[in-house]
């Protein structure tokens, strides 16, 4: 392990989980120890809330990594990694936390470091506000992952929304000897469909959404088929909108919550899948363009990858990286523009 010190300011950049996460991760990765101080300084709860927990616990275990501050509400982290150990693992936020950044967090030293593959049990939020859902995680996401030489199959065993929680997600990580650079300047052909689930909540909700996402698709130009489905559990509801395209299917999803009508839930996902058709045919939705950068910045060979928007999580998390990896990463274009990212 190194012994020189990342010092971080979380406050800095979108000054949220972020930061956390992929201090995390990269320390796994590279055996460098960081000092993470004013944790989440921008957010309306500042400090370790119990889904960034249990990513530093987490991430402690695999690694078996020294750590001092992991409670809730701390704003103070110090973090000193061991070796990365593949495993099985089980991993319980106890809260409606996302169970998908807590993945983000430790797919990538499982898969590089790790040396035999790994089984990682997440229990908590499936589909949560302002993370990525089970489905954009195993639909985008892994397809992405996969271009790269990554292997990772996910199988939700039980939704969780919130506030309730309580969802199951297994994913089994295939060790990764090495992660190849990519070039993506352009997406393909587009066809979009969509779900439309419910659970524990009347069936006429999912049938009101998937009406909705269809007409407002329709109103711009798009033929969308919306299925409707039922899920044990809940109570909750989600819509989801897959543009189908290359390099990867971009998924867009809206949630349901208490005093929100259906055609809302619709909405908030036809806002986003239109937003993204409407720029410039850029290869990575916005969502994806930031959770890229960190594996490409440990691939071979150089990268570059066209984006819809330019984001705020993007240039922190390209700031991060910086810190342990000496790498060049260029992001050109104006934030909340159309984008592109390099990888020298």
């Amino acid at each position: 392990m190194e012994n020189t010190l990342v010092d971080l300011d979380g406050s800095f950049g979108e000054g949220g989980g972020q930061i956390l996460r992929s201090s995390l991760a990269l320390s796994l990765l590279t055996g460098k120890p960081f000092h993470l101080r004013h944790l989440r300084a921008r957010r309306s709860k500042p400090g370790l809330q119990p889904q960034h927990l249990m990513s530093v616990r987490a991430a402690a275990t695999i690694g078996g990594a020294q750590v001092r501050g992991a409670s809730i509400g701390s704003t103070d982290l110090v973090f000193e990694p061991g070796a990365v150990s593949a495993g099985t693992y089980r991993f319980d936020i106890g809260t409606a936390g996302a169970t998908g950044l807590v993945l983000q967090t430790l797919y990538l030293p499982l898969a590089l470091r790790g040396g035999a593959p790994s089984e990682v049990t997440l229990v908590g939020g499936t589909h949560v506000t302002a993370s990525p859902c089970f489905h954009f995680l195993d639909t985008t996401w892994r397809t992405y992952l996969e271009r790269l030489g990554l292997r990772l199959s996910l199988r939700m065993q039980h939704p969780g929304f919130y506030p309730r929680g309580g969802g199951v997600v297994v994913a089994h990580i295939q060790p990764a000897p090495r992660l190849r650079g990519v070039t993506l300047r352009q997406r393909g052909e587009v066809t979009v469909r969509g779900f439309s689930a419910v659970a524990g909540l009347p069936d006429h909700i999912a049938r009101r959404q998937a009406r909705r996402a269809a007409f407002r698709m329709e109103q711009f130009g798009v033929e969308a088929d919306v299925r409707q489905e039922e899920w044990e559990g809940g109570p909750g509801s989600v819509l989801g909108l897959v543009v189908d395209t290359e390099p990867a299917p971009a998924l867009f999803f809206g949630l349901g919550a208490r005093g929100k009508p259906a055609e809302a839930v619709a909405d908030e996902a036809a806002d986003q899948a239109i937003a993204y058709l409407r720029t410039a045919p850029a290869a990575v939705d916005a969502h994806s363009a930031d959770q890229l950068v960190l594996p490409l910045a440990l691939a071979e060979g150089p990268s570059e990858y066209t984006i819809a928007e330019v984001t705020q999580h993007l240039l922190t998390n390209v700031a991060v990286i910086r810190r342990f990896v000496e790498r060049e990463i260029v992001c050109e274009g104006e934030e909340g523009q159309p984008g592109v990212v390099r990888i020298g």
